[in-house]
């Protein structure tokens, strides 16, 4: 079969859910696609599993159903091809195994991670609170991180639904974490500047509501 195109992954996608909308598709594949040729990475294999790697979002393990998916809509292509993106769509979680194990599944899993993090991690994070009507802000990072404990993810798990859980509590239990966990050297150069923009966003925003002119 033909390429996937921009304009067939569209009709894959609805655009629903505003963090995981079509237009986080494609910056995903645009970062994969610069870490691929900076890396050597197969640029058909990454495009094709950036432009599907979503596409069972709202489905239970939606990493795996989306492989599954994946492999019927490449079922005419080379085997190899098609195991190559797979792995790519399965093993793009950050916390959840498979993990990846190509460097074309590492570029996809490090733009995935990019996506979370920076001025556009700033702006997901606030778009899900609003969706979910969970406050803006509560308390200081210094207050929230003791609050927090050593085990974020427990943390997470357990308070992550609560209203009181705001964008300074996903950035210490999940955001602050992601640029450490790249796996590619040109992912962990983009990362360390999304990174500090966005820690000084938030300790600006400490300063803001705390009322400091």
């Amino acid at each position: 079969m033909p390429d996937i195109t921009i304009a067939y992954a569209r009709t894959l996608y609805d655009d629903n859910d505003s963090v995981h909308a079509f237009d986080h598709i494609l910056r995903v594949t645009r970062l994969a696609e610069h870490i691929a040729e900076e890396e050597g990475a197969d640029l058909r294999v990454v495009r094709t599993a950036s432009l599907l790697h979503d596409i069972a979002r709202l489905e239970p393990d939606h990493h795996l159903a989306g492989a599954r998916r994946a492999q019927s809509i490449l079922a005419d292509e080379d085997p190899a091809f098609v195991a190559a993106v797979v792995h790519c769509i399965e093993s793009h979680r950050f916390s959840t195994p498979p993990h990846p194990q190509t460097i074309e599944a590492k570029c996809l899993c490090d733009a995935d991670k990019l996506d979370a993090i920076g001025a556009i991690g700033v702006a997901r994070v606030f778009a899900y609170a609003g969706h979910h009507n969970n406050r803006l802000w509560t308390a200081p990072l210094a207050e929230i991180r003791a609050e927090v404990g050593p085990d974020r993810r427990a943390y997470r798990m357990r308070r992550g639904v609560s209203s009181d859980y705001s964008p300074s509590h996903e950035l210490l239990c999940k955001l602050e974490g992601l640029a450490e966990g790249m796996h590619t050297a040109s992912a962990r150069r983009i990362a360390a500047q999304r990174h500090a923009f966005m820690l000084d966003f938030f300790t600006r925003l400490d300063e803001e509501a705390l009322g400091h002119m």
